[in-house]
């Protein structure tokens, strides 16, 4: 057992925890909660020094890098990530500025806006998908114990196809 293993599920565990007053299924998405605060905090920094965009900005390229061309509307991506329409409207100014996505009129709705990665913004995510991919395997193996990646990989098993497993 490595040093983080020993120190990590004491890290994750909910203070209310032995006191019986939170249900396990509370207690569980407290875990889970905290497990994913430490990777979103590590692939924060990991994304802005490597693709020099914000977190939810990376969030959209990946979005629009799992869809076939031309892309999605911006109702659709705003609606996948639960953002409202007006900070995703500059979040997508920004990564269209960037040269990482294009905007345009979807045919046959005046209103509606396409957008879609650019060659460039594919290039850049095959280039880091390696290294951000390992950023957040090194989070998860920093933030929890083994009983609880174990437990992680039970409820993602696309996790158990990475190269070290869960």
């Amino acid at each position: 057992m490595s040093a983080s293993d020993a120190s990590a599920p004491d890290r994750l565990e909910c203070p209310a925890a032995g006191s019986g007053l939170l249900p396990g299924e509370l207690r569980a998405w407290m875990i889970l909660l905290a497990a994913t605060g430490a990777v979103e905090q590590r692939l924060r920094s990991q994304v802005k020094e490597t693709l020099d965009v914000s977190h939810d900005e990376f969030l959209i390229l990946c979005l629009l890098a799992e869809q076939p061309r031309p892309g999605l509307r911006m109702t659709q991506v705003a609606d996948l990530l639960g953002r409202p329409k007006t900070r995703l409207t500059y979040q997508i100014a920004c990564l269209q500025r960037a040269g990482l996505v294009t905007r345009g009129s979807v045919c046959g709705d005046k209103r509606g806006i396409q957008v879609a990665l650019t060659d460039k913004a594919r290039e850049l995510l095959r280039e880091t998908s390696a290294l951000l991919a390992g950023t957040v395997r090194q989070a998860l193996a920093d933030s929890m114990g083994p009983e609880q990646r174990a437990a992680l990989c039970a409820l993602v098993p696309a996790l158990e196809d990475g190269p070290s497993g869960c």
